[in-house]
């Protein structure tokens, strides 16, 4: 019988909105005893830092060279996952003797796996010392070295949560920064892939306009009026033609045409354009599903959500109607996925990633003796 373990995962996702973190008891299979989780939302001074990071990131032509801006903004983010996971234990009333690993999403800032190269950062020794406890961390590189796509990695963990369902075929979908999609089948097979933008894009141009970070329960998107030419002329961006396993990067799609549009009027564009992508990924799949489940943020965008449920065949729920954290379910996964790393078990598998057969991931950092982080 595997044994049980006691990790937290950590994940900052490429909608830049803050760091999620969550405790997860299992065995890096079937048993999952969910425990408390917590947002820690990234200031504007971080945003911006981070931002800039994926701007310089986009000249990067090896995943090891760190220039000036990732080097400062890798040793920040550090620090603050470090905060975020003291602050964590100290209202869950735990310390670190209660945990045997953490899983290290970091935050990623390049994602081009055609071109071999995936970058998160994030210094798994450093957080390691500070927290004083093993860090598993880096999970997408073998993949992509592998010739995988290293995304999305969250499909073992989503089969695991959805083992009880009775639907099947069912979706999971998590609209963050990029969208992805989880297909599951009669027989527990599995499909995954990036289906195109989530909140990435919308969540720009609501800061370029109204100086928002997002659009707030899909009100400015609900008040315009989508300019289905644009969508039309996005949707013929040949990604979406490809079958998976693929998976983009967050700048992947140029948006100038928009730039006419009212703000309400670009907010309700790009949410019928996040909406049809997910839609459009049934082309892909064997089966309609039965059920589509949303997580990450983007469920709370009521007209996406009305969206996507106008495209599709079968019920759109958010994650907690079918008892899942939809704040919480990736960093739920990135704790259940450091368990497999030092289990030896798979993490990406031929069909969630492309990579030719499944096969774990992942590096780890043991605490320095007598170094801590001050």
């Amino acid at each position: 019988m595997s044994k049980v373990m006691r990790a937290i995962g950590l994940m900052s996702g490429t909608s830049l909105d803050g760091i999620d973190v969550a405790y997860l008891e299992t065995d890096g299979e079937t048993i999952v005893k969910r425990g408390p989780a917590q947002t820690f939302p990234y200031d504007d001074g971080m945003r911006e830092l981070v931002a800039k990071a994926i701007a310089e990131a986009g000249n990067l032509a090896s995943r090891h060279e760190r220039p000036p801006a990732l080097v400062r903004a890798e040793q920040v983010l550090t620090e603050l996952h470090a905060a975020a996971v003291a602050e964590f234990l100290k209202h869950a009333g735990m310390d670190s003797t209660s945990l045997d690993l953490i899983g290290f999403h970091g935050q990623t800032v390049l994602h081009r796996p055609e071109n071999g190269l995936t970058v998160q950062l994030g210094l798994g020794a450093l957080l390691a010392d500070a927290t004083r406890c093993p860090v598993i961390y880096d999970l997408r590189a073998a993949d992509v070295a592998a010739g995988g796509q290293g995304a999305p990695l969250v499909p073992a963990y989503h089969r695991a949560l959805a083992a009880k369902l009775p639907a099947r075929p069912l979706a999971i979908v998590n609209i963050g920064g990029v969208a992805n999609v989880t297909w599951i089948g009669r027989d527990g097979a599995l499909i995954a892939f990036d289906t195109g933008p989530g909140n990435a894009l919308l969540d720009d141009w609501m800061m370029r306009r109204a100086k928002l970070s997002r659009d707030e329960d899909g009100a400015a998107a609900a008040r315009g009026n989508a300019d289905e030419d644009i969508v039309r002329d996005l949707l013929s961006h040949p990604y979406f033609a490809n079958p998976p396993p693929k998976s983009l990067d967050r700048n992947a799609f140029a948006t100038d045409a928009i730039d006419r549009l009212s703000t309400d009027d670009g907010a309700a564009t790009l949410a019928a354009f996040t909406a049809q992508t997910i839609a459009r990924s049934r082309e892909h799949m064997p089966e309609e599903p039965e059920l589509w489940i949303v997580a990450g943020g983007g469920r709370r965008n009521r007209t996406i959500m009305r969206l996507l449920a106008e495209r599709v065949q079968h019920a759109v729920i958010p994650a907690e109607a079918a008892g899942m954290n939809g704040d919480s379910l990736e960093a739920e996964a990135w704790a259940y996925l450091a368990v497999r790393s030092v289990m030896g078990l798979p993490i990406t598998f031929p069909g969630t990633t492309g990579v030719p057969v499944p096969m774990t991931g992942g590096l780890r950092a043991d605490p320095s003796p007598g170094r801590k982080l001050h």
